[in-house]
């Protein structure tokens, strides 16, 4: 792990300025976004060392460098997923190289399934908190003791002070925000109504197939982290509908004016850049 670590960020910090504090992990149908980026250099996954790239549709695959209103920003269009068949030092290898990179702060976003009855697609929630049921996590095995503890607290993993600013934003904004808290599953099936009331029960909000993982993983590298998920759909059994992923890629899309605006304008706050 530590040798991909190694070698992908020795790639990178040939390619790109070293004065990016600042991430964002696109999820899906969320990819757009990059268009908001100034003077973009982007690579993709596979020319980058130990990268693996996407297979699911939706997730482009690419690095991004350049800047969000003056402020110096790398992006991750699309990650990889676990139901794909990576394992977990696979699926957040990409952020322990950010974290090596010097990244302090990290957005990270995602679609998902509303369970919460005034979730409805479309909206734009703020991920306070998380309930791993993998079964999985990535910090199990030797300890990266370079990036953090063996056993890191994780009592408040998603930043108050970073909800509170772009809750501020969205304020300025008028645009409706909402905050929750997001169930990963592990996929790639979508959940049943059976799951989604038990999902309910256990306290979630929304639930989705990613996320958990770099959140973990970030958090053990000592990121300050914003949460950022866009309803795509009902959960199952909520409405009579059935789910595909086309749908969840179309309402991201419809979001997309909504969430470029309240991103960008949190981005430059965040970096000290033109608000």
């Amino acid at each position: 792990m530590l040798d991909n670590i190694n070698k992908a960020y020795e790639f990178l910090q040939k390619k790109f300025p070293a004065d990016a504090k600042l991430a964002i992990v696109l999820g899906s149908g969320l990819g757009p976004f990059v268009n908001e980026i100034q003077s973009p250099q982007e690579l993709s996954f596979d020319q980058i060392p130990g990268f693996a790239t996407p297979s699911v549709e939706g997730h482009e695959g690419k690095l991004i460098y350049g800047k969000i209103k003056g402020v110096p920003i790398i992006a991750l269009q699309g990650r990889l997923h676990a139901y794909e068949g990576y394992s977990l030092d696979e699926v957040t290898l990409s952020i322990r190289v950010l974290a090596k990179l010097g990244i302090k702060k990290i957005i990270i976003t995602n679609a998902s399934g509303g369970i919460n009855f005034n979730f409805q697609p479309g909206d734009i929630v703020t991920i306070n908190d998380h309930i791993n049921l993998s079964g999985r996590n990535p910090l199990i095995g030797k300890n990266l003791d370079e990036f953090g503890p063996r056993f890191p607290d994780m009592s408040e993993v998603y930043s108050g002070d970073l909800a509170l600013l772009i809750r501020r934003v969205a304020q300025q904004q008028k645009i409706e925000l909402k905050s929750g808290v997001y169930a990963w599953m592990l996929g790639p099936t979508y959940e049943t109504p059976a799951e989604v009331r038990m999902l309910r029960t256990l306290g979630a909000d929304l639930v989705g197939m990613s996320t958990v993982p770099e959140v973990i993983v970030a958090h053990h590298s000592g990121m300050e982290i914003l949460g950022v998920s866009c309803v795509t759909n009902h959960a199952a059994g909520i409405k009579p509908e059935k789910l595909n992923h086309d749908d969840v890629k179309d309402v991201a899309e419809k979001t997309m004016s909504r969430f470029c605006t309240v991103l960008t304008e949190t981005i430059a706050l965040m970096g000290g850049g033109r608000s």
